[in-house]
């Protein structure tokens, strides 16, 4: 069938503001959106902007916002988008992030806010043998946190970033939470020092629109929870 690809462009150099240029694509439903984004860059305009990679979920490159919602083109099939010949599938770059060229953000401040959590395990002890031994238990308590690919749908999804661009985001959070919840790690400190301010997990009002978009099933909403009863706990709260 035929679909029409609504899709924002916008060059810096040469338009004033973002506008929609719409394409007719010939594709099947269980086609995936990215299929139909390439058949527009390969046959129709070759100067679309869009980031792709493995084209198979891993690598979180080719996100963006899809009929209004936050997610991966290459895991969104047309099937899920549009029913009937003719329909119209609007494609958007994300939220909250500057544009540099049509479906391409700048993330420099996504990974600014991300690397202020201290992403990765503190533990200056010995070793006893090879490596620090964690059981089955222990990883799952955190095991979902650790599928983020840092496509950052989440923090496009994200409406406290609408209010407050402070606002650390729910992947740097979730990410957070991840190490602290290690049993292997002891920055918690530290790090409860980024997370437990008005930028922080404080900002936080639910909206569950993160875990909606995470493309991994990560429960991020709870793992923001989570760290606020750490902080009460540590409070005495």
């Amino acid at each position: 069938m035929n679909i029409i690809l609504k899709i924002q462009r916008y060059n810096p150099d040469t338009d004033k503001a973002p506008y929609f240029q719409e394409y007719t694509v010939e594709a099947g439903p269980n086609e995936r959106l990215l299929d139909a984004l390439m058949t527009v860059k390969r046959f129709q305009d070759g100067s679309l902007g869009f980031r792709k990679s493995c084209a198979h979920g891993v690598c979180g490159s080719d996100a963006m916002r899809i009929n209004g919602n936050d997610g991966l083109a290459c895991k969104t099939l047309i099937k899920e988008l549009a029913e009937n010949d003719g329909d119209m599938i609007t494609v958007e770059p994300l939220s909250h992030l500057p544009v540099q060229r049509d479906l391409i953000v700048d993330q420099d401040q996504f990974f600014e806010k991300y690397r202020e959590v201290k992403p990765f395990l503190i533990n200056d002890e010995e070793v006893d043998g090879q490596e620090r031994i964690q059981s089955r238990e222990e990883r799952m308590v955190f095991d979902d946190t650790t599928n983020c690919i840092l496509c950052a749908s989440c923090y496009s999804a994200c409406p406290v970033l609408d209010e407050n661009p402070n606002f650390l985001g729910p992947a740097a959070i979730a990410q957070a939470f991840r190490f602290n919840a290690d049993s292997r790690d002891n920055g918690i400190d530290e790090r409860l020092q980024i997370l437990d301010t008005p930028d922080g997990v404080w900002s936080c009002d639910n909206h569950f629109k993160c875990t909606k978009a995470c493309p991994r099933s990560i429960l991020i909403t709870k793992r923001i929870n989570q760290t606020k009863k750490v902080i009460k706990d540590k409070r005495g709260e």
